[in-house]
């Protein structure tokens, strides 16, 4: 398989790069201190078409391919990953299902003011007690006339505290173990809905995770997503067509982390010399090169597949279990190359090694990528 980029995605590559290392980088440090991203980058991203790039051209976007919206996603690993995420859960998981399942008339409403940055997106599924089990959802939806009443909490929601328009996993009726659920699209004017704590996170700073609450929360019927009770399908397509652009943003960050300690090697000296000399620095980036060619491959072999329709679910798995693995010994090697150094306030290998953490949890475990790919193989 061919992973040569055409002139074009040369192009929206580079373009993205020099956005995020000439803007976004350099203000890290106010971002991390201040836990929110400035209103003006949030409007350069939108004015480079980045929160439109999962919207078809019709309703405003520009509808990349699954494979260009990875090399996006990798070029926005390379700096914090609050900033990344504060674009990820819009164009991933907070606009696939609406895209994938949405009726003319959800798209006509929502889509172009997506598509501009207007109006932010999340996605609500995570709760007390319902992670990694994602059908041990409580959070309810009962209908009465033309309206449904939601009512539960969800946490940890990735931007929900600004999201304009959130997607809402409930469960029809009461059988706990029942995959009889819907999805339902949820602006925060709706009666009954309230934003109830906002958790401060190790990493991922800028982009907080918050509670939500809904307590006879009303959506009008034609606010639900796709047909009564198939949200469990929905929802599990929604979180598989999100993971290769983790693994992307991982692979980005990896190869920034790189740069960053090969710099540091050829600059910092011991017993003389620098440090790259040193045969144990250079077999460290080795190992930290390869893993990362070899999750970058795997990212894009998984892209190409969902773009030519043969998306397979193992493939997508072992791209976010390896990608989101590798990040995490590519930060620590990196941290380990800084010595002291990356253990300071404001370093930006702590931060990586920070925000590294939380992408072998999110969106699917590293655990449940491993069951994913278990039972794969045994069914074959």
């Amino acid at each position: 398989m061919d992973f040569e980029l055409t002139s074009e995605e040369q192009a929206l590559k580079q373009s993205v790069k020099d956005f995020v290392d000439k803007r976004v980088d350099p203000r890290m440090r106010e971002i991390e201190e201040h836990n929110r991203i400035p209103d003006d980058l949030l409007a350069e991203a939108a004015a480079l078409g980045l929160f439109g790039i999962s919207i078809p051209q019709q309703y405003g976007g520009s509808g990349l391919s699954r494979f260009s919206r990875v090399l996006v996603h990798q070029m926005l690993g390379r700096s914090g990953f609050g900033f990344a995420a504060a674009l990820a859960s819009h164009t991933g998981i907070g606009s696939d299902a609406l895209v994938a399942i949405g009726t003319d008339d959800q798209k006509r409403r929502y889509l172009p003011r997506m598509a501009t940055g207007e109006l932010r997106a999340a996605f609500a599924l995570t709760e007390t007690e319902a992670g990694s089990d994602a059908g041990g959802i409580l959070t309810s939806a009962r209908k009465a006339g033309d309206r449904y009443y939601l009512n539960g909490t969800k946490c940890f929601i990735s931007g929900g505290e600004r999201a304009g328009l959130i997607t809402v996993i409930a469960r029809n009726g009461s059988d706990e173990h029942s995959k009889d659920m819907s999805v339902f699209l949820v602006e925060p004017a709706f009666k009954g809905f309230r934003v109830g704590a906002v958790q401060d996170t190790m990493g991922t700073r800028g982009q907080s995770v918050a509670e939500l609450i809904f307590e006879d929360c009303e959506v009008p019927e034609e606010n639900r997503l796709g047909p009564e009770g198939e949200g469990w399908l929905a929802t599990t397509k929604t979180l598989v067509a999100a993971r290769p652009l983790i693994a992307g943003r991982c692979v980005g960050a990896c190869e920034r982390l790189i740069e960053i300690s090969a710099g540091h090697a050829k600059m910092r000296k011991q017993f003389g010399k620098a440090i790259a000399e040193f045969q144990a620095i250079q077999f460290m980036l080795a190992e930290m090169a390869t893993r990362t060619e070899a999750a970058r491959w795997l990212t894009y072999h998984a892209a190409t597949l969902a773009d030519r329709g043969q998306e397979i679910l193992e493939t997508v798995s072992m791209a976010k279990l390896f990608a989101s693995e590798t990040l995490a010994f590519v930060a620590d090697t990196a941290m380990q190359i800084q010595g002291g150094a990356g253990y300071i306030t404001g370093n930006s290998v702590g931060r990586f090694y920070r925000d590294a953490r939380v992408t072998r949890i999110y969106e699917g475990t590293s655990e449940i990528q491993r069951l994913i790919i278990g039972r794969a193989i045994l069914r074959r």
